[in-house]
């Protein structure tokens, strides 16, 4: 076929558009702007247009878009006066999975990371909302087996038609509830259908919604407070690692620091042991390298360590730091600098009471501009709310070898060289801190 998609710079949408490459269909795509991304896709083959413009449209079999394109969009338009199939990203997974075994994975958090280290564990194809350090991409094509590790998304309620052969739910937190008209019945709903599609189920039986389906869902439970035992955190030719006890499996090692990380990576091990035995399991963990933006280390020398962090929400922002609390410990350092893009302004607004304490045990806190996704400005008093940090307010900052430079009003406010310093956000804050901005 010839699949054309709109919105391709995205990762969700990029991740579609390669897969669809690898199986044989001649693909192209379009975004506002250019990007890391279409430059990775131009580079495998596949035409990227910029801007959306209905000239992109010409004798493709079916048109897919991301969740976040308007139906007056000049490709949908076009596409739809040519009798083309126009379809929504959640629509087109249901053609696009249909015939894998799907190991769908679902959550609020922690979707990327269990994913990815379950692609670690198991053969297959791969589809991940992050890029895996491990072989550098989002995607991987497997065209041995018809198995698929899949990063499903319930920001658009796409997850449910996801074909899920085993769903993997490290938690049901209430998150992109805009979409859900804010009815929480709707979104736990969701969560249900997805969960019992699916013949093989493994879930956290002490998240609070999930833990109330556990009288009706035959599945592998979880309970991470019990079955996850001896944490510890060691480095590992001075990698971060997280070693564990998982229920009468023996110990694990995996890469990243954090209770979290132990519990994505007990999910993945469980989902995995369906199928594989325990052993290997074991060995294949230690291939996992982390995924790009979680915890990623960027910068590091003798007085300092730089790491990004894709965390823009509360829940992840406070297990992640955390983790970095402890590896400021087992590193030496005295000071930790944290640097917070706000990620919309709905969703800081929504949940700012819990943002205020996310940073807790942070020498410095540094607050850029909210990064707005497309969201109509709204006033956020950061000066009053923060005021018990140590706070800068800044305009950016910029990267010099492990140098970062924090600038407001177009001067240089500070040099931060000293510690551990992250960024916390899902917007461009990962250029600046990486200095590629």
């Amino acid at each position: 076929m010839k699949i054309h998609f709109i919105g391709i710079g995205g990762i969700g949408i990029s991740g579609l558009a390669q897969y669809m490459h690898y199986k044989g269909h001649t693909v192209s795509g379009s975004d506002i702007a250019d990007t890391i991304i279409t430059e990775k896709l131009r580079n495998l083959g596949i035409k990227v247009t910029v801007p959306h413009s209905a000239d992109a449209i010409d004798s493709q079999d079916l048109v897919i878009h991301s969740a976040i394109i308007r139906p007056d969009n000049p490709e949908i338009i076009a596409a739809k006066a040519k009798g083309i199939e126009v379809l929504a990203r959640r629509e087109a997974l249901l053609q696009i999975l249909d015939t894998s075994k799907v190991y769908s994975v679902a959550g609020a958090h922690g979707k990327s990371t269990t994913t990815a280290i379950l692609t670690a564990i198991m053969s297959g194809s791969a589809i991940i909302g992050a890029e895996s350090k491990a072989f550098g991409s989002n995607v991987r094509y497997d065209d041995t087996n018809d198995i698929m590790l899949f990063e499903a998304d319930e920001s658009d309620g796409s997850f449910i038609n996801s074909n899920p052969h085993c769903a993997i739910v490290i938690n049901a937190e209430p998150e992109h509830m805009e979409y859900y008209d804010y009815n929480y019945e709707l979104f736990y709903d969701s969560y249900k259908t997805f969960i019992n599609s699916a013949p093989c189920r493994v879930l956290n039986a002490e998240d609070p919604f999930l833990s109330t389906l556990k009288n009706d869902v035959d599945a592998h439970w979880l309970y991470p407070t019990t079955d996850i035992t001896n944490i510890e955190f060691v480095l590992i030719n001075d990698e971060p690692h997280t070693r564990f006890n998982l229920k009468d499996m023996g110990s694990f090692d995996v890469w990243g620091f954090g209770k979290h990380i132990a519990l994505d990576a007990a999910l993945a091990i469980l989902a995995a042991n369906e199928s594989m035995d325990i052993e290997e399991i074991r060995a294949k963990l230690l291939t996992f390298k982390g995924i790009k933006k979680r915890f990623d280390i960027v910068g590091a020398d003798e007085g300092s360590v730089i790491i990004d962090d894709y965390g823009h929400h509360p829940t992840e922002i406070k297990a992640t730091f955390e983790s970095v609390k402890e590896y400021a410990e087992l590193k030496g350092f005295d000071k930790i600098t944290a640097i917070w893009q706000p990620h919309k302004y709905s969703r800081t607004i929504d949940n700012l009471e819990e943002f205020i304490k996310c940073f807790e045990g942070a020498g410095e806190l540094i607050i850029l501009p909210v990064w707005s996704a497309g969201e109509a400005p709204r006033d956020i008093d950061f000066k009053e709310k923060f005021k018990h940090y140590n706070l800068t307010m800044a305009d950016n900052i910029t990267r010099a070898n492990n140098n970062i430079t924090v600038i407001k009003n177009k001067e240089a406010l500070k040099t931060l060289d000293k510690g551990l310093i992250i960024g916390f956000g899902a917007g461009d804050i990962t250029y600046q801190i990486r200095g590629t901005a």
